[in-house]
């Protein structure tokens, strides 16, 4: 018997229920329990948590998935040796891993869990949003082991991968995609009238969850390539990270400074970007960060667009994706819904979790 025919019996297989390890006990994981014991309270048929790690401590879920989540979040941080979740108990065929971290080294065990038929969820961009070939074996790891559940990781759960593979497999061709991705730069240019300066519009933006902790992340456009990258490998485009070209909105100023000093040189982006946003309103324009791929290649920026663009059609935290194709050659199909916050994210997750084990069951 092949090892894919021994894979695949094994996935249906199930001679024990799923169980279920949260991997991220920050803003995103602490958003998950509370929708995870929401969801139980009201009679939904989860798997059960057992376990809840990061990168200090693992410690098992049981009945009280807050006290876990407390005891977790405050534990002592780790100086050397493995993370916890590499050292504790394996996790199963058939387990499912929620990764809800942005950590480099989770990513690189995506494959390796799914290989064992163990199913991964997850919001790290960096899975399939960044090395090129880790992003390569994650695919064919998920053709012959687990299932990998991916919505959370561009448009925060929007039918937006899903319809992209469905048009795919339909045969369609993708001629480019441009989206709004970033739901953080939505809102920060969609308040930016002039009244106040930007510096102070990223802090609000911080203090609701919509940034990243390091909010250079957002400015710089490393989360837009990231999600950019993510929906050209799913249009089958085997796009490497360093072909996409940035147009970074972070100055020099504030790409050295220390993080504690962040929160000061925010001031930096002030001058110019109330220069650029008034020229844009001088010429009946918006500013829109924006990704796109096509045949001309992938870049990542601020652009000044018409407002009557499909793009600038969006609200608050609103991520809009234009998708050009052989059957939306004429109008491009447009895609477009909340984009950012923790409650939204995790519900994708949670999403993605009920629909694997849904599918377990059938």
């Amino acid at each position: 018997m092949s090892t894919v025919v021994q894979l695949r019996q094994g996935r249906r297989a199930q001679p024990r229920p799923a169980r279920l390890a949260l991997l991220g006990t920050g803003t995103v994981g602490s958003a998950f329990v509370e929708r995870y014991a929401r969801l139980a309270a009201q009679g939904v048929a989860l798997p059960e948590v057992a376990w809840l790690c990061n990168s200090r401590t693992q410690v098992g879920g049981g009945d009280d998935l807050h006290a876990a989540l407390a005891q977790a979040r405050a534990a002592a941080r780790r100086r050397a040796g493995f993370p916890p979740w590499a050292e504790g108990e394996s996790p199963k065929p058939g387990d499912i891993i929620v990764d809800a971290t942005a950590s480099e080294t989770v990513a690189d065990w995506h494959p390796e869990w799914l290989t064992r038929g163990v199913h991964v969820v997850t919001a790290n961009k960096l899975g399939t949003g960044g090395d090129l070939g880790r992003a390569l074996s994650i695919g064919d790891a998920r053709a012959i082991g687990g299932r990998y559940g991916d919505s959370a990781t561009v448009g925060a759960g929007l039918p937006l991968l899903r319809s992209l593979r469905a048009l795919i497999d339909g045969g369609d061709r993708i001629h480019a995609i441009e989206g709004v991705l970033s739901g953080s730069l939505a809102w920060l240019f969609a308040h930016h009238d002039g009244s106040q300066p930007f510096s102070a519009l990223v802090r609000q933006a911080s203090a609701a969850g919509y940034t990243e902790p390091d909010p250079r992340v957002d400015l710089s456009g490393e989360d837009v390539r990231r999600k950019l990258l993510i929906l050209a490998r799913a249009a089958g485009i085997g796009l490497p990270a360093h072909e996409v070209v940035i147009e970074s909105l972070v100055p020099d100023v504030l790409a050295r400074a220390a993080d504690a000093d962040v929160d000061q040189a925010l001031a930096a982006l002030d001058d110019t970007l109330e220069a650029r946003r008034a020229e844009a309103t001088a010429n009946g324009e918006r500013l829109c960060f924006v990704g796109r791929f096509d045949a001309d290649g992938a870049r990542v920026g601020l652009r000044a667009l018409p407002v009557g663009h499909p793009l600038c059609a969006g609200n608050g935290t609103d991520n809009r994706v234009a998708i050009h194709s052989d059957r939306y050659s004429a109008q491009p199909l447009v895609i477009q819904g909340p984009g950012a916050g923790a409650e939204v994210t995790a519900a994708a997750l949670l999403d993605d979790v009920l629909s694997i084990t849904h599918a377990q069951v059938v």
